[in-house]
């Protein structure tokens, strides 16, 4: 089974910890979000773009888990794909950490099938973990927000609380059921509307904030733009 090594770095309340881990399962869940008219507008978002409605609400693609990279850049064929903020699950060591990616997507592609648009783009995500038992009392406090350049001019892109998506617990038992995730499972947990609709950028900035411990995961990266020859 095609799997991905990544190095990261976890965070609870003993301190933190460097380790290679390998994720051998990666999971895109789609319109999670907890108010129906945000989701409705972000639906509304894709359909003005050509995407078409979700069979169900929410959703769970899979893709391959070699897509997922802590690199500083990644490569899209033209100039249709776009990153989305997400907060990010993974179960490893028994254990389940929080953290946050972007679920980078090829918007040409995303018009004819959304399962074959999560497979084309590598999905970006941050090094830094944080234990999911340490937040979860203040769970709906967290911060995501994302930032976009192009040309040297950087905007706020998504802003917004995760309390606008499903409870990470109710994501992962509408996924796995009562189970749970599967050691070595990552799972992007849906967006936020951006502000301005959908586009395109350089460089894509992304951050999970937790205001109550004054702490921040953040990552970004350069798109790099393959020609499309025909």
């Amino acid at each position: 089974m095609p799997a991905a090594a990544v190095a990261l770095v976890f965070h609870d309340k003993s301190g933190s910890a460097r380790r290679t881990v390998q994720i051998d399962h990666l999971v895109v869940a789609g319109w999670t979000g907890r108010d129906k008219a945000a989701v409705e507008k972000h639906i509304a978002e894709l359909e003005a773009i050509g995407v078409k409605r979700p069979a169900t609400t929410p959703i769970f693609y899979r893709a391959s888990a070699v897509r997922v990279t802590t690199d500083d850049a990644i490569e899209a064929l033209g100039n249709a794909s776009s990153g989305e903020a997400e907060f990010v699950l993974l179960q490893h060591g028994g254990r389940l950490w929080v953290g946050t990616g972007s679920d980078h997507t090829d918007r040409e592609v995303e018009k004819y099938g959304v399962s074959v648009s999560k497979q084309m783009c590598d999905k970006p995500i941050a090094k830094d973990f944080w234990a999911y038992d340490d937040i979860a009392p203040h769970w709906d406090k967290l911060i995501l927000r994302a930032h976009i350049s192009e040309g040297g001019a950087r905007k706020l892109y998504q802003q917004g609380p995760v309390a606008a998506m499903l409870d990470p617990l109710v994501l992962i038992e509408q996924f796995a059921g009562t189970t749970g995730l599967a050691e070595g499972t990552l799972m992007f947990c849906g967006t936020l509307a951006a502000h301005g609709g959908v586009q395109p950028a350089e460089i894509f900035e992304f951050e999970l904030e937790d205001p109550v411990l004054a702490r921040k995961i953040s990552h970004q990266y350069r798109t790099q733009v393959l020609p499309v020859l025909g």
